[in-house]
């Protein structure tokens, strides 16, 4: 199976916390490179995360950096994206993504889910 499974999306108030997942059912993409992208209204998609198959590496947008943290452990079926101090800036459909190779800062992603909706009010 080749499918992304994004979830834990929500509608919070800014400096709230949310964590959401990617589920990867079929373990088709261990090995992979994880990513995280988000499309704001009116906006191109956007890098936020990504992270190496073993989850040792990672790599962050400068406009999340020190407030998201991507995560994943080698074997398992679920990467994650843990979310601080939100604000209405970040309020955007957000995407999980796969791509095969191990430079972080490649953005060619070939896998996609189809979104969850993060919404911060002021």
């Amino acid at each position: 199976q080749e499918q992304l499974d994004e979830s834990g999306g929500g509608l919070v108030q800014a400096g709230d916390s949310l964590r959401l997942s990617c589920n990867d059912p079929g373990r088709a993409f261990s090995g992979w490179t994880m990513g995280w992208f988000r499309q704001a209204p009116g906006k191109e998609r956007e890098f936020v995360a990504a992270v190496g198959y073993a989850g040792d590496e990672t790599y962050y947008a400068d406009s999340v950096k020190g407030r998201f943290t991507i995560s994943r452990e080698y074997g398992e079926n679920t990467a994650y994206l843990q979310m601080n101090s939100l604000t209405p800036e970040d309020t955007a459909v957000y995407y999980c993504a796969a791509k095969i190779g191990m430079q972080l800062t490649n953005l060619r992603y070939t896998h996609w889910g189809q979104g969850t909706q993060v919404t911060v009010s002021s």
